[in-house]
């Protein structure tokens, strides 16, 4: 059981009561005079995320009343951990037993993000309170995503000295080691000689080798599903250096390959009946002697040539000989997750990823999830008119075409060159990273599209007994 978890109540135990706004005059109504006073002097209305403290008739704290919304979701209580009276650590918390098992498994799993905290270079200055499971709620389920979070929040919040290409690769082996998956890893020239020539023109002026991670797990007669996620490492720009300002949050640029390691998690420990095979290009774009140029043409594993319009849109030409790969295999589907362009935050903002798919079914699937689970995503076009803005007068396809508009869009359409049509795919692009704390997301490193794709991936692979 995690640490923010109790399995039954202890005697000093304060149970939680959520209540709706237009439920409190009802409530109030209930309860002794003198509790329904000293709401009311609190200003109390029940906005969602607001509380009122309710004391026992010896002044210690017996009730808390907890704001909702008409639904009660994930981040319906995630707000009460870091702002509930913690004591000394063994403060512990209730809810009363009028939740759904639905309702009480997203309850729980908000509490544990909200738990969270990246402790890996200064320690936590604050004790956290922690909550009795609630009545009903799958442990199992909220285990397994509040470790996927945490693994994902980790990794990116980890600064690039300690987060490089063989971190990442240690982190996949460690992930392989506690389910069985298998883990190989390609490092440096041999990337050359193993036909992943755009993964090592990126990588290789960084004094950290550039490497492709695979875990593959699962019988080999089950579907094969195949997980693409973008490590670069640390995005200096490379020789079309970013200023100051756009290297600062650089360190997260490896939040695609922190999401597939996630959701390879996931679909490993709830045993989903797929050949999973998970592959990460990982790298730091980096500047010096033999850094790749603007204008370098780029023989890429497909065979097709790239020539260099930017060193900075380095994400796309690691994740192409990802992707020739994975389709080489005709999976029955192929999800890759990236921190790929900019144009995607400013059409979407940073909550939201954008998805881009060939594959409709596919697309309506994952959007059905994001609805469901609360975890969103807004699709757009992989419009084909603006596919001769890839194109180049000396090569196929240049990798980053000029003129600014549509940029996720291009991108994603340069991506789509490398999957064979007819083969279900989709392309997530995202911020992977809170700019501001809100309920259960701490600024920094976040998974975003995490938790819908896992249940996607769960209807269409339902797990047996």
């Amino acid at each position: 059981m995690l640490p923010c978890f109790l399995a039954q109540k202890a005697a000093d135990t304060v149970t939680l009561i959520p209540v709706r706004k237009e439920g409190l005059d009802a409530w109030l109504e209930t309860a002794p005079a003198a509790t329904a006073a000293w709401v009311r002097s609190t200003g109390f209305a029940a906005e969602p995320g607001t509380t009122a403290l309710l004391p026992s008739a010896d002044g210690q704290l017996d009730r808390v009343l907890v704001g909702v919304g008409e639904t009660l979701d994930l981040w319906s209580f995630a707000g009460l951990p870091t702002t509930l009276p913690a004591g000394k650590g063994e403060a512990s918390y209730a809810l009363d037993d009028s939740l759904t098992p639905e309702q009480a498994t997203a309850a729980a799993t908000g509490w544990a993000l909200a738990s969270y905290r990246f402790t890996r270079y200064r320690k936590a200055t604050k004790d956290l309170p922690r909550l009795v499971l609630p009545t009903g709620a799958d442990a199992d389920a909220v285990d397994s995503m509040a470790r996927a979070v945490t693994l994902v929040r980790d990794l990116i919040n980890t600064p690039a000295e300690d987060m490089g290409p063989a971190d990442l690769a240690k982190a996949a082996r460690d992930l392989g080691a506690e389910f069985g998956a298998a883990v190989s890893v390609i490092v440096g020239d041999d990337l050359l000689a193993r036909n992943y020539p755009t993964v090592h023109a990126v990588g290789r002026a960084a004094a950290k080798a550039p490497c492709l991670i695979e875990l593959t797990w699962g019988d080999t007669s089950h579907p094969l599903v195949c997980l693409v996620g973008k490590g670069v490492c640390f995005d200096s720009g490379g020789l079309d250096i970013k200023p100051a300002g756009g290297m600062l949050l650089m360190k997260k640029d490896m939040g695609g390959a922190a999401h597939v390691l996630g959701l390879a998690r996931l679909v490993m420990a709830a045993r989903l009946p797929v050949r999973l095979r998970v592959l990460v290009p990982a790298v730091e774009n980096a500047i010096s002697g033999n850094a790749f140029r603007p204008m370098d043409i780029i023989t890429t594993r497909k065979g097709l040539t790239v020539e260099i319009g930017n060193t900075d849109a380095e994400g796309r030409l690691i994740l192409c000989d990802a992707l020739a790969e994975a389709d080489s295999a005709k999976p029955a589907l192929i999800l890759d997750f990236a921190t790929l362009t900019g144009a995607a935050r400013i059409a979407l903002g940073t909550d939201l990823p954008a998805l881009f798919a060939n594959d409709d079914q596919l697309a309506d699937d994952i959007l059905a999830a994001a609805k469901e689970t609360g975890d969103p995503l807004w699709r757009l076009p992989l419009w084909q008119g603006y596919a001769k803005q890839l194109d180049s007068k000396i090569a196929d396809l240049n990798n980053a075409p000029g003129g600014g508009y549509g940029g996720a869009i291009t991108a994603a359409l340069y991506l789509e060159r490398f999957v064979t049509k007819g083969t279900p795919w989709a392309h997530i692009d995202l911020m992977a990273w809170n700019t501001a704390t809100r309920p259960g997301r701490p600024e920094g490193g976040e998974a975003m599209g995490l938790r819908a794709a896992f249940a996607m991936l769960s209807r269409r692979y339902p797990a047996t007994a």
